[in-house]
């Protein structure tokens, strides 16, 4: 299936301000673009890309005072098959892990893992280890989290979630990843375009979405603590230990957000 996916970001700031911003798609899906993918910014402003360690496109730009606006559209091709699901998949030891997945059983800025170890073996030390033991804890956190906009907040950690009960996408995942972590299970921390084409009906405005991928079995598999079932159509922008490494947009001064639009539909071509 071709997907057509984009947005038109708005930014308003009095003084001139540096961004950092991941609003590429993932380098692992260049292969699967069937048009340009070139970001365009309104008034003009110049650019740089670079890679970073978690093969995330960043794109370096200074805001001029007064704001600007960000754009982006492309086309990309997608198989549109459900999340991989192996029931099978074994975890591995310790002693097992490669060295750049053990990585993502440290705790992380938003992942505090020393705070909720005592809790996550209390829940999950019975759950035989495997994908049973992670699909174990994405029940929990899919029942135990409210979905709610206005819960959202930049500072908000998996602590936090744990005991407010409410959240958005990237707190049903930082939850999910930490508990992952705390049963030594390698976790790491998604975001990118998930549209509602896969769905009966429309479920609200697009906005990006954040899942995580865990360890097992030698291969990295998708989960999603909010929706709790296969989704189609992922298209991944960036990953990380956490939304600290994700961050799709990052500023290093006052800017206040004035428009804020996302599309993910299939391309009447496709």
């Amino acid at each position: 299936m071709l997907i057509r996916a984009g947005y038109d970001i708005g930014f308003t700031c009095e003084h001139p301000v540096p961004m950092l911003a991941k609003l590429s798609v993932h380098t692992s899906r260049n292969k699967d673009l069937r048009t340009a993918q070139r970001i365009f910014t309104t008034p003009d402003v110049s650019l740089y890309d670079y890679v970073d360690g978690f093969g995330n496109i960043c794109t370096r730009l200074t805001m001029p005072a007064g704001g600007l606006t960000i754009s982006c559209g492309f086309v990309i091709e997608d198989s549109f098959e459900p999340d991989r699901v192996d029931i099978h998949a074994r975890q591995a030891s310790l002693a097992e892990l490669p060295d750049d997945v053990l990585q993502y059983l440290l705790g992380s800025r938003y992942c505090e893992t020393d705070r909720l170890m005592e809790m996550a073996w209390g829940l999950f030390g019975h759950v035989p280890q495997g994908w049973g033991l992670v699909q174990a804890i994405v029940d929990y956190v899919h029942d135990a989290i409210y979905f709610d906009y206005m819960a959202a907040r930049p500072t908000k950690t998996a602590w936090d979630v744990f005991h407010e009960r409410t959240g958005v996408c990237r707190d049903y995942a930082h939850l999910a990843i930490t508990l992952c972590r705390c049963m030594n299970i390698p976790a790491r921390y998604c975001t990118g375009y998930l549209g509602d084409m896969d769905l009966p009906a429309i479920m609200g405005d697009m906005d990006f979405s954040a899942w995580f991928e865990v360890w097992l079995g030698g291969h990295w598999y998708v989960f999603d603590a909010r929706h709790n079932f296969p989704r189609r159509g992922r298209i991944l922008m960036a990953r990380g230990r956490d939304a600290a490494d994700a961050a799709l947009t990052t500023t290093f001064g006052l800017v206040t957000l004035s428009r804020f639009e996302i599309y993910t539909d299939k391309d009447r071509l496709g």
